[in-house]
Parts: C-alpha cells; sequence; structure tokens
C-alpha cells in the first residue's frame, strides 16, 4: 500500500470511536452542511446507488439514507467501516479506496466525497478524480466538501489520541476544479463559506460537478 494511504489508515484505525464520539450531532448545528447535503440528494434522487466515499463512521451516510438516496460507505480505514456497521446496521459499508474502489464501471448515480480528498497528495488527485468517473454514470453528480488553502498540515494528535502522523492538505476551489474538469467533468457550483469557531479555522468549500453525458464509463 501506498505509504500516505497506510499512515492514513492507521491514523483512522486509532481514532475511530473517539471520532464517530466528537462528531456525533454536529449537523445539527450545521445548517450550510445540511444544505448542501439536502441539494445533493434532491439533484440525485432515487436514480440509483451513491457512494459515500471517505465515509468514516457512517453520520452523513446516515442521513442521506434518511433523505431517500440508496447510499453505501466506503472508507479507507478498517476501523472507521466498523464503527460505522455498528452505528448504522441497516446500511452496507465497505473498505476501500478512492485510488481504486470496488464498484463497477458507470454504476454510481452519485458519489459523495466529503473532506476525503484531503489525505491525497496534489499530484495524485488526477487519479482520484479519474476514479470518480469511471465509477458514475454519465450525468452523475459529485459532491466536495474541503478546507480551503495552500497549507499542508501534519496532524500528530486529535480525538483523545496522541502520537498520530497524518498529512492533511487545504486545497484551492480552483485547483479541485480542474482536476474535475480534466476527468470529464463539468462545474456545476461553488460555494465557499467563513469557519465557524471554534471547530473551524479556515474557510469551507463546496463543490458540485457532472459528469459529462457522453463521458465513457471506461477507466482513465
Amino acid at each position: 500500500m501506498t505509504d500516505f494511504l497506510s499512515e492514513t489508515r492507521t491514523a483512522y484505525d486509532t481514532v475511530a470511536a473517539g471520532y464517530a464520539e466528537t462528531l456525533r450531532g454536529r449537523l445539527a448545528g450545521s445548517p450550510w452542511d445540511r444544505a448542501m447535503l439536502d441539494a445533493f440528494a434532491e439533484l440525485v434522487g432515487p436514480a440509483g446507488p451513491v457512494g459515500d466515499l471517505g465515509c468514516g463512521p457512517g453520520r452523513i451516510t446516515g442521513y442521506l439514507a434518511a433523505r431517500g438516496l440508496d447510499v453505501f460507505g466506503v472508507d479507507l480505514s478498517p476501523g472507521m467501516v466498523e464503527v460505522a456497521r455498528r452505528e448504522h446496521p441497516g446500511l452496507v459499508f465497505e473498505v476501500g479506496s478512492l485510488l481504486g474502489l470496488g464498484q463497477a464501471d458507470a454504476s454510481l448515480a452519485g458519489a459523495l466525497v466529503w473532506y476525503s480528498i484531503i489525505h491525497t497528495p496534489p499530484a495524485r488527485q488526477p487519479e482520484v478524480f479519474a476514479e470518480l468517473a469511471r465509477v458514475l454514470v454519465p450525468g452523475g453528480r459529485v459532491l466536495l466538501a474541503f478546507q480551503v488553502g495552500d497549507e499542508v498540515r501534519r496532524i500528530e494528535r486529535g480525538y483523545g489520541h496522541e502520537g498520530l502522523s497524518l498529512v492533511a492538505y487545504r486545497l484551492r476551489p480552483e485547483s479541485v476544479e480542474q482536476w474535475a474538469v480534466a476527468a470529464g467533468f463539468t462545474v456545476e457550483s461553488r460555494m465557499v463559506r467563513a469557519p465557524e469557531p471554534p471547530s473551524e479555522r479556515t474557510p469551507q468549500a463546496y463543490v458540485v460537478v457532472r459528469k459529462g453525458l457522453g463521458s465513457s464509463s471506461a477507466r482513465q
């Protein structure tokens, strides 16, 4: 496994239970998050399965399921998947990577990528977007959320644990959109909002992209 994938998996395995507890109920106090997720759910509708890719403990997967989507979760961390399965026993969760998803070509109507591209080095991001394009049907949509900036952060503590080793990349919306367009997507929407203290320190971005209706489903 690529070093950054192994590092990310180990870190999230370590913090899985604390992460789930810390973020439990946070959506109730995040109207912007709910608004974007609700818009995504309405845009995708009942057209087919939706992947919550980088689902963590499944909190957003459960939210989308409650809004009628046929949604499942994928996460790099087996520890996170274990927590998700325990907390949402009626939903499907599996271990997987954004760089090599287990889904068939053109099998998803939509994908949620909620703060899950932030640990991938920029040089590898085109591979992520090519994989998203592969698994989506023509016209399928992706909602991405991420922290805005140029900073590269080394995270060594969090969610009740010390001694972590995890890199997180702040990203510019323009860069994310360029990666998406290069993979055959069009940009439908971008919103950047101010951080909400005390948990956020940087602006937060939401970008919706749509796979072209004439795009091939074959692996790029």
